[in-house]
């Protein structure tokens, strides 16, 4: 007779979840992947892979946080944490329909970002990442209706925490090392609208995959 299996620190339902909305903030250009594409283009790849680092170091940071403190406030406040996700969604479902707008814009500019030339790479990526507003969404509105609380918080963190740095390190790396190519693209009116549809319509499935978890 074989033993049974552990199980898994997250219910793989909730766990299927998280990777479908993770893999949409992943994808979805942000201060982090414009700043992957820049130091790309203007530092060079291994530049580029030294910034990815410090963003994910900065990921680090903000999973510590929370393993501090959301897994208090997940049993404390599910109401609270229950409307916070709704805002949530509202937000993500607000920035599909502006991505959406921005591809009709007739004033439509790429991106850019700034790197700067005096610190290390990799200082500047955790600084980009620790102030990212996109890991602030993350982690106040879309990571807290995954956790379960009837399960042990810090284990589901790790799991989540592996999935998200996994994903990002990923997506990241296709920012930076193809920098110049998405940069001239981007300088296409035709490629850069498609390319914002496409978000659009990601962040809109993000939000409704949110509402769908409440």
């Amino acid at each position: 007779m074989t033993a049974a299996l552990p199980p898994l620190p997250v219910d793989p339902r909730l766990f299927a979840g998280f990777l479908s909305i993770m893999m949409v903030m992943a994808i979805t250009p942000g201060p982090a992947n414009i700043f992957a594409v820049a130091t790309g283009v203007s530092k060079g790849r291994a530049a580029a892979m030294a910034g990815i680092v410090g963003m994910n170091a900065a990921t680090l940071v903000w999973f510590g946080a929370a393993a501090l403190g959301l897994g208090a406030l997940v049993l404390a406040f599910p109401a609270a944490v229950q409307a916070i996700a709704i805002a949530g969604a509202l937000y993500l479902a607000w920035l599909g329909f502006q991505s959406l707008r921005g591809a009709f814009s007739t004033a439509q500019e790429p991106e850019t970002a700034r790197v700067s030339s005096r610190r290390n790479a990799l200082v500047d990526g955790f600084l980009v990442q620790i102030a990212n507003p996109k890991a602030v969404l993350f982690f106040t509105v879309v990571l807290p209706p995954f956790l379960d609380v009837n399960r042990p918080i810090v284990p589901q963190l790790l799991m989540f925490a592996a999935a998200t740095i996994g994903m990002d390190m990923m997506s990241m790396t296709a920012y930076g090392l193809g920098g110049a190519a998405l940069t001239r693209q981007m300088a296409r009116p035709r490629f850069r609208r498609g390319f914002r549809i496409g978000v659009g319509l990601l962040l809109l499935v993000a939000a409704l995959l949110i509402v769908m978890r409440l």
